[in-house]
């Protein structure tokens, strides 16, 4: 099952299992998680029933690190989220792992709405219908930014955080899977 996942690996498909992809994941309900998938990893020695929070800790720190594969952006104050990365490594681990439907996403109601409105938005925009007539690399600077909601205000984690909803939500679709991973490397450094 989950024996050959190295810790960090866990954690990272708990917060995937959890809604890490397009929001923030709290570090407690990331521990239920992670002992749920791998029973006992997580735990005191002398208190097998107790997690031990600080191991979930630690190996959320270490799912950030680049060098571990740099699968989940956040902290331990505003939780945790998926990277593309992460999110790529999550659903590949959940097609082999059987006895867990890991590949299943568990979307709410209020995050389907967005995506159905989100999506709409997307298609009607300017760097769409330019991608369509001229192909991506003719969409202008504002139009990709426009494309994501950004602007000079816009900078740091926020424009991250902004940038990997909207990556991780659509990098599957059809229609815009190519072009959003295009224009997010274009306007992420910004």
């Amino acid at each position: 099952m989950a024996k050959d996942l190295s810790n960090h690996e866990i954690v990272t498909l708990a917060v995937f299992l959890l809604g890490g992809e397009s929001h923030y994941v709290d570090t407690e309900d990331i521990a239920i998680k992670a002992n749920e998938i791998a029973p006992g990893r997580f735990t005191w020695r002398k208190y097998r029933q107790q997690i031990n929070i600080d191991t979930v800790r630690k190996r959320l720190w270490d799912a950030k690190k680049t060098e571990k594969g740099g699968f989940l952006v956040g902290s331990e104050k505003k939780g945790w989220l998926l990277t593309s990365a992460g999110l790529t490594f999550a659903r590949e681990q959940g097609e082999r792992i059987q006895s867990q439907d890991l590949a299943r996403e568990r979307v709410s109601l209020k995050e389907k709405q967005w995506r159905r409105t989100e999506r709409e938005r997307l298609i009607s925009s300017a760097a769409f219908h330019t991608y369509q007539q001229a192909g991506v690399a003719a969409v202008r600077k504002q139009d990709a930014e426009a494309f994501f909601r950004l602007d000079s205000y816009v900078v740091g984690p926020l424009r991250e955080r902004k940038l990997l909803r909207v990556l991780n939500s659509f990098r599957d679709d059809p229609d815009l899977s190519e072009l959003v991973k295009v224009l997010a490397e274009q306007v992420k450094g910004e």
